[in-house]
């Protein structure tokens, strides 16, 4: 096979898929917005409660269905100025609890680095003042007549600070908040070590003389990232994501959200914040319908969130409103464990079913090797192997046609400019030499669903992020320092352009003596995990296709 065909294709393959997924985005179909008012649970819950979810710092007016109040306030507003903050310290978190409300408004993950060599720094992933601002709320809706707390209520903790002990393998946090009426509402995080997975609880304890009506609700609230830090090379999503077992996994963009609010009934599920590596996510218990909503306010604050049934509460009784919350890594085997599903949010797109088994291998070879650009390298040999055949048949197409090189130029030289005459004597000679001048396309085009996939894998893959290579490459995840390894993928293409039949038409022979170059410019702001992928790919290429034109020139010479 003809590597820098192969990149050809793949390039176009993978602009097709581009424009494909804007398509999609801009004229595809969007997501319901349909408004039930039949209850989740059947006739075990009450209909739904007729008051609004509020967003800081307003309270909306009542509504048909919970939503977040239209807040005048600039998004910077919404910080740890609205209530004290209580400090908790896991092995894997370092979170910020606003008092006011419960939410979250600071999430570090201690396994992450802020950036390359920090050793002090750990990666922050919700914040509570934009750009960037990413922050968690939940709270109880009440029925007319009864109180509960919002994420606007004040609660009471019972110090500033917790942290789980080296020998506790969990830590519970509690936040009190007591109603005029006599209701009390214990809000609880519960941290496990080893697990990002957070239970986070609203426990209702009736003490007002009469039935209590609520529902509880989760949200997440985040504004658009920073477009001047993005990659201009590279694409990544940031957004909203939902599950459910009806429609699979779903991205919900901000376009998404301020075309129209979704409001969906969902049993089980997931709602999520996406963004590269990593994600910010509630999840219902599973056995539970709810419904899913988004809205858009001020200062470009888009919120995804989900409420439950309503739920009554007899006179002395309780109930336990429960869900989980994780901010953290885009681990699959973690995410798959936590909830059905949830393993998509590394989106892998429609080749999702071979770029998963592509990652377990490359997983696997890590797992022995324990370096993340070996195993690359490793994994780019292996497939060079399954498709070892394939390429052999594409690389003696080439070479008989590089064979055929002279003759062709005699026909040219012959036919001069009579293209009619020339096609059907090339076609002639093609058939007495039983040679297809296409016959190294079918080959290349099996290939590129397995390189656009690997493409994926090694983009999506939080694993790769602040992995090292060797010598100067410390992390496959941002470009060569040096541009290195784009050099030599550059050098790489130029060999084998060398080992290429020329193209017949002067125009095209150089177009092709350019691509070379463009793509080492092209290849030289790309992740050095992909370039390491292509360099190896383009070396092991030239050493098969010099192998087989060298066999095919050394028979033709016996001959």
């Amino acid at each position: 096979m003809d590597n820098l065909r192969l990149i050809l294709f793949f390039s176009l393959a993978f602009i097709l898929m581009l424009l494909w997924q804007a398509w999609e985005e801009d004229y595809g179909p969007k997501p319901e917005t349909t408004v039930s008012t039949q209850s989740g649970n059947g006739s075990t819950a009450e209909p739904q409660v007729n008051s609004a979810i509020p967003a800081a710092p307003q309270v909306a007016a009542p509504s048909t269905a919970p939503s977040i109040a239209n807040s005048t306030a600039p998004a910077a507003a919404i910080s740890t100025a609205v209530g004290d903050s209580i400090t908790v310290k896991t092995d894997l978190y370092t979170m910020e609890i606003s008092t006011m409300g419960g939410s979250i408004l600071k999430a570090f993950l201690n396994d992450y680095p802020a950036s390359l060599g920090d050793k002090e720094n750990s990666f922050q992933l919700m914040k509570a003042q934009p750009p960037g601002l990413f922050i968690a709320q939940s709270g109880l809706v009440a029925a007319e007549g009864s109180t509960a707390p919002t994420h606007e209520a004040r609660y009471q903790a019972a110090d500033s600070s917790f942290q789980m002990a080296d020998d506790a393998d969990q830590l519970m946090v509690d936040l009190l908040w007591t109603g005029e009426d006599g209701v009390k509402v214990t809000k609880r995080f519960i941290y496990n070590r080893g697990s990002y997975l957070v239970t986070v609880q609203h426990i209702v304890d009736n003490g007002t003389g009469k039935p209590w009506m609520g529902s509880e609700y989760r949200q997440l609230m985040r504004t658009p990232p920073d477009e001047s830090t993005a990659s201009k090379f590279i694409y990544t999503y940031t957004g909203g994501a939902i599950y459910s077992e009806e429609n699979k996994y779903e991205k919900i963009d901000f376009d998404d959200m301020e075309e129209s609010n979704l409001n969906r009934q969902v049993k089980g599920g997931w709602i999520a914040m996406l963004q590269h590596y990593f994600l910010g996510a509630w999840v219902p218990p599973q056995d539970q319908t709810g419904t899913f909503y988004t809205n858009v306010y001020p200062g470009n604050r888009y919120v995804l969130g989900a409420y439950t049934p309503t739920v009554r509460v007899a006179d002395g009784a309780n109930h336990t409103f429960s869900s989980g919350f994780l901010a953290g890594p885009k681990l699959q085997e973690e995410l798959a464990e936590i909830a059905k599903g949830l393993d998509l949010s590394v989106d892998y797109g429609f080749l999702t079913v071979i770029a998963q088994p592509i990652f377990w291998l490359l997983k696997m070879i890590q797992s022995v090797v324990g370096n993340w650009g070996w195993s690359i390298i490793l994994l780019t040999l292996l497939i060079k192997l399954v498709f070892y055949k394939l390429s052999e048949a594409s690389y003696k197409s080439m070479a008989n046609m590089r064979r055929m090189t002279p003759r062709i130029q005699a026909l040219k030289e012959r036919f001069g400019e009579d293209k009619t005459r020339l096609n059907a004597a090339m076609m002639e000679l093609y058939k007495k030499e039983k040679i297809n001048p296409l016959g190294g396309c079918l080959p290349i085009l099996v290939q590129i669903p397995v390189f656009i996939s690997l493409y994926w894998v090694l983009l999506e893959s939080v694993e790769m992020r602040q992995a090292p290579f060797i010598f100067w490459i410390e992390d496959l995840s941002t470009k060569d320092p040096f541009f290195v390894l784009p050099l030599i993928m550059g050098v790489s293409m130029y060999i084998q352009q060398k080992l290429n039949p020329a193209p017949p038409d002067p125009m095209q022979a150089k177009i092709m003596m350019a691509l070379p170059f463009v793509f080492t410019i092209f290849f030289a702001f790309f992740p050095s995990g992909l370039v390491l992928y292509w360099v190896t790919n383009n070396v092991l290429s030239i050493a098969q296709q010099w192998y087989i034109t060298r066999q095919i020139e050394q028979q033709a010479a016996k001959a």
